[in-house]
């Protein structure tokens, strides 16, 4: 992971993260990338779980993580 920090928006909010993949992302986030129901978007498009690992963020971006958990 990298140690420098990259402004982007984090659901809507702008986040300083030390992270260069959609996978860096989610675990600043404390996200268990092979849980079920987890979606990512990038600038408004969704990114395949497959390629989380290899999509690189930029400055700017905007990034959406959606985690769908059960309960009522």
């Amino acid at each position: 992971m990298n140690t420098a920090t990259t402004g982007i928006y984090l659901n809507g909010e702008p986040a300083d993260v030390a992270a260069e993949t959609l996978m860096d992302v989610l675990a600043f986030l404390d996200i268990d990338a092979d849980q079920r129901g987890v979606a990512v978007a990038v600038n408004g498009t969704v990114v395949p779980r497959r390629s989380w690992a290899e999509t690189h963020i930029s400055a700017g971006d905007d990034v959406e993580v959606i985690n769908a958990v059960q309960g009522g």
